[in-house]
């Protein structure tokens, strides 16, 4: 069975439509992007995917440059290719630069390097990090 298709803002139910203008209006942004539209095709999941978007990457502790620099390390560690552009757009907006991102990739691809080495040498956890 194919994936179905976007569900474009003309074509949305009342539910999606809300959804599409709250997102439109906290991201102030005059369209939705491909990854809602999607999510569109079962609007529950578009309400508590977007709900739990819009709170956790709201200010808080972390600084809105950092919450988009850990979402970048996922989605590289992931490989999600859409969200990789999509936060990588987001991440500049918010102030990162080519060097800030430069030295991101390094650190995922150290992280991920090392990670792979002490899970394959089975590394047992030091008792003074527990």
């Amino acid at each position: 069975m194919p994936t179905p298709g976007p569900i474009e803002y003309a074509n949305a139910s009342p539910q999606v439509k809300a959804v599409y203008d709250e997102i439109m209006t906290t991201r102030k942004v005059d369209w939705i992007n491909n990854f809602w539209k999607m999510l569109a095709n079962d609007p529950e999941a578009l309400e508590r995917t977007w709900r739990n978007t819009r709170d956790i990457m709201a200010p808080g502790t972390l600084d809105a440059v950092t919450k988009e620099l850990i979402y970048l390390a996922v989605s590289a560690t992931n490989g999600c290719e859409y969200c990789l552009a999509s936060h990588t757009t987001s991440a500049r907006k918010k102030g990162m630069t080519d060097g800030m991102h430069g030295e991101l990739m390094a650190v995922i691809a150290l992280a991920n390097g090392n990670n792979a080495l002490a899970s394959g040498y089975r590394t047992v956890v030091d008792e003074a990090f527990k």
